[in-house]
């Protein structure tokens, strides 16, 4: 690590320590969150929240080395070999030790045992993994996919058959022609058993996870539903209306797809000589929004997908944390992590998805045609969630729009604009507020306000007194 990366502060996937505290689970805790993540550095001989470099002599660096690398190894299962190096800072040796994503998840603290000693970086901060996370974990590890897990209850032929009829008819449904409806051929039992929808043994058809989620069957699912609201404003404070759907996961989609398109504008704009009917935000990227969430959610986590609307934007959120392997700019760049294998491949069947990585590009692409702001991609760490922006378009005194052509007297507050008043009005209250407590209440990721406060300081709107540990934010409201 450089110099300028350790003064930048903790993150996500950097923690300090002034001393290497002499009972080890201090930190291990945070090395097994760094394993069952995205990895992480944790820098020895750096003050946390000052970031004074205390370091350590010639002496003793080695020495200290070889305890971190023993206590690693006796104290985490399975094994974890970090990779430690010394950094001279200022004159003074610091111990950088990194951890590398692990491959046999979960890892966790062996004197606490898998439950207990299971932990995960959430926000830049390691919390205890709860246990449907530890599940997931377990998942992960062993490359399984939740919903071809196999349930205890049998299915017979005759439902079977009914469930593929029900895929088959949604499939010709969302067809866009004549010739795709006619290359669609009805799938059966032999489909869901590749699938890993079914599974046979001697001759009994055992549903999984994912079949009685793609029928509708919710009993062992109370979460597995999206709750749809309207609010006034930009803010989750005033509902105008709202509503909660249920049933086939696949039926959700279009339930919800449906109600985002009764509450938004709807105008015309003429192609050829044909008046056609023309919403003001692209209406397969609303779809896409919708159907990736219901897709790539996790059925473990707590909490059912939000579809929101407000004035300015239209918000999807998805429980479940983003794979570790994946990030928001790897995602914008096409690629793709496929969380339920099994209702994917009956999904991209049934015409929903299409090319799998193809999703957030394409969104990005249609909001630059229809004359939009990028969506914004968030990462919330127990959460993922999409903004899709709103800008009114201009209409004719015939009600004819032009997708490029917007409003000039639309003065809605931008995002940006609205998160920082947010966070302003959340230091006047508690100058106190630390930025992942402000992160959690305005609903943004902490690199988001992160970057935010930053700006705000630099134009002089705000301003750190006393240290980072032991200060306090003062609202200044203009530039000094």
């Amino acid at each position: 690590m450089t110099a300028e990366e350790i003064f930048a502060g903790e993150s996500e996937n950097v923690e300090f320590k002034s001393e290497i505290p002499a009972k080890s689970e201090k930190y291990m805790k945070t090395v097994v969150a760094f394993a069952n993540g995205k990895g992480g550095k944790l820098v020895f001989g750096v003050e946390n929240g000052t970031w004074i470099v205390t370091g350590f002599s010639k002496e003793e660096v080695f020495q200290k080395m070889d305890a971190i690398t023993n206590a690693i190894f006796d104290s985490c299962e399975p094994k974890i070999t970090p990779n430690i190096a010394v950094q001279e800072i200022d004159g003074k040796a610091v111990i950088v030790v990194e951890i590398i994503p692990g491959m046999q998840r979960p890892y966790y603290i062996k004197s606490q045992g898998i439950m207990d000693g299971t932990y995960i970086r959430v926000a830049g901060t390691t919390r205890h993994a709860e246990r449907y996370r530890v599940q997931e974990l377990i998942m992960e590890g062993t490359n399984r996919s939740f919903d071809q897990m196999e349930r205890e209850q049998t299915v017979s032929e005759k439902e079977i058959a009914a469930f593929c009829e029900k895929m088959y008819q949604h499939a010709l449904k969302l067809a866009e022609t004549d010739t795709a409806r006619e290359q669609i051929q009805k799938v059966g039992k032999n489909q869901l058993l590749s699938w890993k929808l079914l599974v046979e043994r001697d001759g009994t058809y055992y549903p999984t996870n994912g079949y009685l989620l793609l029928d509708g069957d919710m009993a062992e699912f109370p979460d597995a539903a999206i709750q749809c609201a309207v609010f006034k404003g930009v803010v989750r404070d005033i509902f105008i209306t709202r509503k909660e759907f249920t049933g086939p996961i696949y039926e959700q989609i279009e339930d919800a797809y449906n109600f985002v398109l009764q509450h938004i504008d709807l105008g015309s704009r003429i192609e050829g000589i044909a008046r056609q009917d023309y919403y003001e935000l692209p209406v397969k990227t609303i779809r896409e929004m919708i159907s990736n969430a219901v897709c790539h959610r996790s059925y473990l986590t707590p909490g059912k997908i939000q579809v929101a609307l407000f004035d300015d934007r239209l918000e999807v959120t998805s429980p479940g944390m983003l794979d570790s392997e994946i990030t928001i700019e790897k995602m914008k760049s096409g690629l793709s992590k496929i969380r339920n294998r099994g209702i994917a491949a009956a999904f991209s069947y049934m015409n929903i998805v299409e090319a799998w990585g193809s999703g957030i590009p394409k969104m990005v692409r249609e909001a630059k045609e229809y004359g939009l702001r990028e969506p914004e991609l968030i990462d919330m760490g127990s959460d993922f969630r999409i903004n899709l922006y709103r800008k009114k378009a201009a209409i004719d005194q015939n009600g004819v729009i032009d997708p490029k052509e917007r409003d000039t007297n639309d003065t809605k507050v931008e995002p940006n604009d609205t998160n920082e008043e947010a966070i302003l009005s959340i230091i006047l209250k508690n100058p106190q507020a630390t930025q992942g407590a402000i992160a959690k209440e305005v609903e943004a990721s902490l690199s988001t306000v992160k970057r935010i406060m930053r700006s705000l300081q630099k134009s002089g709107k705000l301003r750190r007194e006393g240290t980072n540990r032991n200060g306090s934010w003062v609202v200044t409201g203009q530039k000094e």
